[in-house]
């Protein structure tokens, strides 16, 4: 039976540019979708957020433009809370994905500096 499931990713951007967000985006998308084997039909939503210093560009416009098959996947940017000791420079999603695979079988991506967010 196929259920909503939540798939978490984060990275960070080298510098706070278009371009450094851009291709922090990209890679983290096709990182967690190469992972996970998802599918652009079978995502119901994705989230993207970032932390209060990234400010340059929306991430959704990256996976919209730089994704295939991702023009129609709903996406939305929000910003993290500015908590102090914020991991800097850092975006992170949130794919709502529509799958067979069970909660333990999703693998959640954390790349460059964002990998100490999390414990895989």
């Amino acid at each position: 039976m196929s259920k909503v499931r939540g798939v978490r990713g984060a990275t960070t951007a080298a510098d706070a540019s278009v371009e450094a967000l851009e291709d922090a985006t990209v890679d983290m998308v096709n990182t967690l979708v190469s992972a996970n084997g998802i599918e652009p039909d079978d995502i119901a939503a994705v989230m993207f957020t970032t932390s209060p210093d990234l400010v340059s560009d929306f991430p959704a416009r990256a996976a919209r433009e730089r994704i295939p098959g991702w023009e129609h996947v709903p996406l939305i940017n929000s910003h993290e809370m500015a908590v102090p000791h914020g991991q800097a420079r850092c975006i992170r999603m949130l794919v709502l994905w529509n799958t067979d695979k069970a909660q333990d079988e999703i693998e959640h991506i954390y790349l460059r500096e964002a990998h100490n967010l999390r414990q895989r």
